[in-house]
């Protein structure tokens, strides 16, 4: 019965990929400077998980999933920063927070996919 449910269950839902533009995901202050938060979105398309990190004023945004297994990159909540780049906590990996480029790892010269948002009036909005 691979591919079907029992009846009366729902099918999961759809991971997305993607977010539409001018959602508000709070407050710049609520991320300490250099850290990270994650972020899980219910849409009517499905769902969405992806994660941000604080650089001063500025954020970056990125799909929660590594390139090298499909994997979250966090084991624990909001642990996505050591050191002053993103780390996967399953195989090492680094990534450059800025570009998302992998530095070391088992996916070295691949990248995370980014995550389009921006601060607006103290605000993370999805871009």
């Amino acid at each position: 019965m691979l591919g079907r449910f029992p009846q009366g269950a729902a099918p999961l839902t759809e991971r997305l990929t993607a977010t539409p533009a001018g959602v508000s995901l709070g407050a710049l202050d609520q991320i300490a400077d250099g850290a990270a938060r994650s972020f899980v979105l219910e849409l009517l398309a499905g769902r969405f998980h992806g994660f941000v990190v604080r650089c001063g004023h500025e954020v970056f945004g990125y799909l929660d999933k590594c390139p090298h297994l499909g994997l979250p990159l966090a084991q624990k909540l909001d642990d996505y920063v050591a050191a002053g780049q993103i780390a996967c906590s399953w195989h090492g990996a680094l990534f450059d927070i800025a570009t998302g480029a992998c530095l070391v790892g088992p996916c070295y010269g691949a990248g995370l996919t980014p995550w389009p948002v921006r601060v607006e009036a103290g605000t993370i909005v999805t871009a």
